[in-house]
This record gives C-alpha cells, sequence and structure tokens, in this order.
C-alpha cells in the first residue's frame, strides 16, 4: 500500500472511532442526565425529599464513578489493553443498568440501580480521551476534543426530550428501559468500529517495563500547579452545571407549572443546541486562536463565563417561562465554551503514559465535586429555604448558583500565562 493510500485509510479509521466514540458519549450523557427530567415525577411517586432527589442525581451515581475511573483508567493506559473492548464493555453495564432504574420499586432500589450506572460508565471517557489524544495530532486536539464533548449537550439533550416524552406517555420506569436497552446492543458495533491494534502491536514488539505504581502516576500529575487549577476550574464548571441543569428543569415544572414533557422538549432541546454549539465554538477557538498564543486556548471560556452570570440571573427572575428559556441559551452557549480547551489541555500537559489517569482525575474531580456535591448541595439549600419560599425555594437557589460563575472565570484566567508555558511539552 502507497503512504498515501495507507494516510487515506488512516484517516478513515480514525473518523469512524471519533463518530463511534461520540455516539457512545450520547448514550453515556443520556442514560446519565434522564433522571434529570424524571426526577419530578419519580419525587411524586416515590414520596422522595428535595435532598434525596440531589443524592439520587448526584452523589449515588458520582461516588462510584469517580473512585473507579482512577482503577480503570491505569488500566487503559496499560499498552497491553484494547481500550475499544473495555469501552464497549463499559457501555453495556452501563446500559443494563439504566433500564434496572425502571424496576425500582423504592429510593434504597433506585439508589443501587444508578450506581451501577456510575460503575459501567467510569470506563468510557479516560480510554476514550486517551484514544484521541493518541491519534489526533496536536494542533487539532482541542477540536477533536470538543467533538467528542458533543456528546455532554446532545446525550443531555436527548435525554430531557426522550425522557420527558416518555415520561408523559409512559411514565418514567418505562423511560429508564426503553432508553437503556439500545445501549447494550449498541456495545458490540463499538468492538468492531474501535480498533486499538495499532498501540497492542507496538507494545507487542518492544519489551516489557514495569508500570509506575498508581501513586507515582498521581504524584506526577499533582505536581503541576497548572493541572491542579485546571483542575480547580473544570470542577467549579462542573458543580454549576451539574446542579443548575437538574434545578432549572425542576424550576421550570414547579414554578412556571410546566410538565416533564414540556420542559424536555423546550428546555432540553433549545438547551442542548445552545450547549452542543458552546461545545463546539470552544474547541474551534482554543485551536484557531491557540496557535498564535497558547494563552488562548483558555481565554473564551475565562471571559464567557463572567459574561454568563447577570444574563442567567436575569432569565430566573423572568415570570414567564418563554422569556426565561430565551434568556438561558446565551449562558448556556457561553458555559460550555470550556469543554475542548479543558479536555484537550489535560491531555496536552502530561507525558503519553500518563493520558487516561490525567483524564480520569480530571473527571474524578468533576464527578465527585460537580456531579456528586452540585445536585445534593442545591437540593439540600432548596430544603433549607422552602419554609421561606415554598416551591420558590428553587429560584432563590438557582440565583446564588448562577452568581457563582464567577469563580471558574477566574480560575480561567489564571491559568492562562501557565498554559502558555507548559502546553504540550511532553509531545
Amino acid at each position: 500500500m502507497s503512504a498515501s493510500a495507507a494516510t487515506a485509510t488512516d484517516n478513515r479509521a480514525t473518523r469512524l472511532m471519533l463518530w463511534t466514540l461520540l455516539v457512545v458519549y450520547v448514550f453515556n450523557f443520556l442514560d446519565r442526565q434522564i433522571v434529570n427530567i424524571l426526577a419530578e415525577p419519580i419525587r411524586k411517586d416515590l414520596n422522595l425529599s428535595d435532598t434525596q432527589i440531589g443524592l439520587m442525581t448526584g452523589l449515588a451515581f458520582a461516588l462510584f464513578y469517580t473512585v473507579l475511573g482512577l482503577p480503570i483508567a491505569r488500566y487503559a493506559d496499560k499498552p497491553s489493553t484494547d481500550r475499544g473492548r473495555l469501552i464497549a464493555i463499559a457501555l453495556a453495564i452501563w446500559s443494563a443498568m439504566t433500564a434496572l432504574c425502571g424496576l425500582a420499586q423504592n429510593f434504597v432500589q433506585l439508589l443501587l440501580a444508578r450506581i451501577g450506572v456510575g460503575v459501567g460508565e467510569a470506563g468510557c471517557t479516560p480510554a476514550a480521551h486517551s484514544l484521541i489524544a493518541d491519534r489526533v495530532p496536536a494542533e487539532k486536539r482541542a477540536s477533536a476534543m470538543a467533538f467528542y464533548a458533543l456528546g455532554i449537550p446532545l446525550g443531555s439533550l436527548l435525554g430531557m426530550v426522550i425522557g420527558g416524552y416518555l415520561a408523559d406517555v409512559l411514565g418514567w420506569r418505562k423511560a429508564f428501559l426503553l432508553v437503556g436497552a439500545p445501549g447494550v446492543l449498541l456495545a458490540f458495533f463499538v468492538v468492531m468500529a474501535v480498533k486499538d491494534k495499532g498501540r497492542l502491536a507496538a507494545a507487542a514488539n518492544k519489551p516489557a517495563h514495569a508500570p509506575e505504581s498508581m501513586a507515582v502516576t498521581l504524584k506526577s500529575l499533582l505536581a503541576s500547579r497548572t493541572f491542579l487549577i485546571l483542575l480547580a476550574a473544570a470542577s467549579a464548571c462542573s458543580f454549576l452545571s451539574y446542579g443548575k441543569t437538574t434545578w432549572t428543569t425542576i424550576f421550570f415544572q414547579r414554578t412556571h407549572g410546566m410538565t416533564p414533557g414540556e420542559v424536555g422538549f423546550w428546555f432540553g432541546l433549545w438547551g442542548g443546541l445552545a450547549g452542543m454549539l458552546g461545545t463546539w465554538l470552544g474547541g474551534w477557538l482554543a485551536d484557531k486562536f491557540g496557535k498564535q498564543d497558547r494563552r488562548h486556548v483558555i481565554t473564551a471560556p475565562a471571559i464567557g463565563m463572567a459574561i454568563a452570570v447577570p444574563i442567567a440571573i436575569s432569565a430566573y427572575f423572568a415570570t414567564d417561562w418563554r422569556i426565561a428559556l430565551l434568556l438561558l441559551m446565551l449562558p448556556t452557549v457561553l458555559n460550555s465554551l470550556y469543554y475542548g480547551p479543558v479536555f484537550s489541555s489535560t491531555q496536552g500537559l502530561v507525558p503519553l503514559r500518563h493520558r487516561a489517569m490525567a483524564s480520569a482525575v480530571l473527571l474524578f474531580c468533576q464527578n465527585l465535586i460537580g456531579l456528586g456535591l452540585g445536585p445534593l448541595f442545591f437540593g439540600m439549600l432548596s430544603d433549607f429555604l422552602k419554609p421561606e419560599f415554598g416551591a420558590e425555594s428553587v429560584r432563590y437557589v438557582l440565583y446564588g448558583a448562577a452568581c457563582l460563575g464567577f469563580v471558574p472565570a477566574v480560575l480561567f484566567w489564571m491559568l492562562r500565562p501557565r498554559l502558555h508555558a507548559e502546553l504540550d511539552r511532553h509531545t
């Protein structure tokens, strides 16, 4: 085969891998986030408190997702590991556990099923990030990571729209069952489409070296002050994103009297599209302006987070749901700019042998702090304010959540000069 033909074949394989990983990530977030639109019907059916809703939607999933993510990522970093097969197995597990959520008869059973979803999803993103970083050149990595990250808003969109519609028509139990089942079938396609043979073949032809221990790897990662600031900024974004998403869907139902299907369609659809635009735009801006000055890889998220604060506050203040929805679209775009720059910077700050682990550490902090504590903290705060504000307690919680957007904005701005000095030193 000629060099040009080999390159074309490799490019086609990379595109197939990227599209397949995108679809997997869509299922990842669909199965993870569908519980948000179903939370209010579940609360009424099982007679749950807002704190229990926060625990179910966040911490139960995040705790096991983050803890298991580290050893699974270390396994993914081993040259002998087939990362495509690992992702397929993880997909089958979390899809089956999503379906089991629909069979839960009480809070404990639902909590255990959500833990199972977290266990499965722990095997996806670190391996996927590592694959993308290995196969895509550094100058295109932010765009490739942003393309993969489109699974976040797209999966959340589908979770809202499909989950809300099914909840209105068939009930929340059947919604879980119908959404979880297709992922098990998709897992068989992933085994065929996501190949990791290049690294496996290279590993077979090299002498074996004792892998670094997890403690050594973590010490190396956490020695970088730049990486630590990146972790803090990304975790703050995640805390606000997961917390606001969960309680904004409930806000529209309680304050504006909308059904799950209506919220799923209007907020899920338009919010998802806005998130997709912001995710793509963040990766494009990072690659375009980061070539000229590496500080600009993270400039757009820093500015965007700050601008979003007053607009989000005005959205939650609005008394008409249409105005509130319209005003939320721009903050959603601006708050989504960070995905591609953060994920690509994480891969660019570490050696190749640490890429999956670096991704897992980032996800550990994002999901334990963000997904685990965000919905739970805002739920506890809502319960605290409920005696005084009643159903409007959620509105006041969201005012505070919007103001906290200045925290990641400042952290991203602090990160700019450090990225200029340290990014891609190991490539």
